[in-house]
């Protein structure tokens, strides 16, 4: 990994930086990571050394706890997307990969809490991949070319 990292929420108001080495790099199946993130499993960094900065919008940043739990996620208050968070007194950064703009150098090394996977996610890996918006009726447009 890169020691300097860049990240922000979807419409940008959020921004920060992180300086410093990731632990771990998982994709959580547990069923609060899977409704937390509306998806099939978070894949979230962890370090337990490296040190966030918010460069802008840290008065956006929203922390909600699931109550009885360790639970945690902060999330832009415009936009609603997943950003990092501290957690256990200042001591484990937990970072949302798809809240980064920049190349990390490390890929997810576990799918962890598996067994409390969706019933659906096995049938992913079958999937067809697309470079595109798949095109559903003749009145659709094909999407511009760049476009995600």
């Amino acid at each position: 990994m890169s020691s300097s990292i860049y990240g922000s929420c979807l419409c940008e108001i959020v921004k920060f930086h992180i300086t410093g080495e990731f632990d771990k790099f998982f994709a959580c199946h547990c069923s609060r990571c899977r409704k937390d993130t509306g998806s099939a499993f978070a894949a979230n960094l962890f370090s337990t050394t490296a040190e966030l900065t918010w460069t802008a919008g840290k008065d956006q940043v929203k922390t909600f706890r699931v109550p009885d739990s360790r639970h945690e996620k902060s999330f832009c208050m415009t936009c609603g997307s997943a950003l990092p968070t501290v957690q256990m007194n200042g001591r484990l950064l937990i970072v949302p990969a798809g809240s980064l703009d920049s190349p990390i150098g490390i890929h997810p090394t576990a799918h962890i809490c598996y067994a409390s996977r969706a019933e659906w996610t096995d049938a992913l890996e079958a999937l067809e991949r697309l470079d595109g918006l798949p095109i559903s009726s003749a009145k659709t447009s094909p999407p511009t070319r760049g476009a995600t």
